[in-house]
């Protein structure tokens, strides 16, 4: 179950930041209807195939998205960060959420319940363009990671790429070539699609080939054109 949302008496201004660009109206109701809450790391915002409630932003912190099949394997979408919102499909269409939404470190949400989301819609332009910008951003980031998963010929290639990727992004550490590995075997096994015992294999192979580096949590790449070079 998801953990019960309270509204704060203060909008923070990382949610704030997240409105800007709209009229300024919009952005007023906006911040008086959203509900503001911290969550502790592994609470469930909402859960694949459950009825949709609203769209959570994320102003602080990191949410997993991931589906679970039949026969119990998890596979993580991917990891959402600051300034993304979730649910956003699923609000749209009033259906249910499509994947599983559980935080991954200590984060800062917000919610707008089903019904104010499609009355803004309905009556303001601005708004809506809003919510189709992000709802793009899901759609090319879905496909980003079907590509990643169904084109890449082996799991070295998908450790590989998800490395790059990893750097791409990072956040934490400002020194090129390096980046803090915030994930366990298994999570990066269920976001490329192997098992956890295979991750593991793919950290020893890459360390003997000298292509990474471990240092505590934080991972080193003293070559990327060389772990580039295994990418098709």
């Amino acid at each position: 179950m998801a953990t019960p949302i309270t509204r704060f008496t203060q909008v923070s201004s990382a949610t704030a930041n997240l409105f800007d660009g709209l009229p300024p109206s919009v952005q007023k109701e906006l911040e008086q209807l959203t509900l503001s809450n911290s969550y502790p790391v592994g609470a469930t915002l909402f859960s694949e195939a459950q009825q949709t409630r609203g769209i959570f932003l994320v102003t602080r912190g990191r949410v997993k998205l991931s589906v679970c099949a039949s026969d119990g394997k998890t596979l993580i979408l991917r990891i959402c960060e600051s300034g993304e919102v979730l649910g956003v499909s699923a609000s749209i269409s009033g259906k249910e959420y499509e994947a599983t939404a559980t935080i991954q470190e200590p984060s800062e949400i917000s919610f707008l319940r089903h019904s104010d989301f499609l009355r803004l819609m309905r009556t303001s332009a601005e708004f809506a363009l809003w919510v189709t910008q992000h709802l793009s951003q899901d759609y090319s980031s879905t496909c980003r990671e079907i590509r990643n998963l169904m084109l890449s010929d082996s799991a070295s290639e998908k450790f590989a790429r998800f490395l790059v990727e990893r750097m791409q992004e990072k956040k934490e550490c400002p020194q090129a070539g390096q980046m803090k590995m915030a994930f366990t075997h298994e999570e990066i096994g269920q976001m490329i699609g192997t098992s956890r015992e295979t991750v593991t294999r793919l950290f020893a192979g890459f360390r003997r080939k000298r292509l990474i580096q471990l240092h505590g949590s934080t991972l080193v790449v003293p070559n990327r054109l060389a772990l580039e070079s295994m990418i098709q």
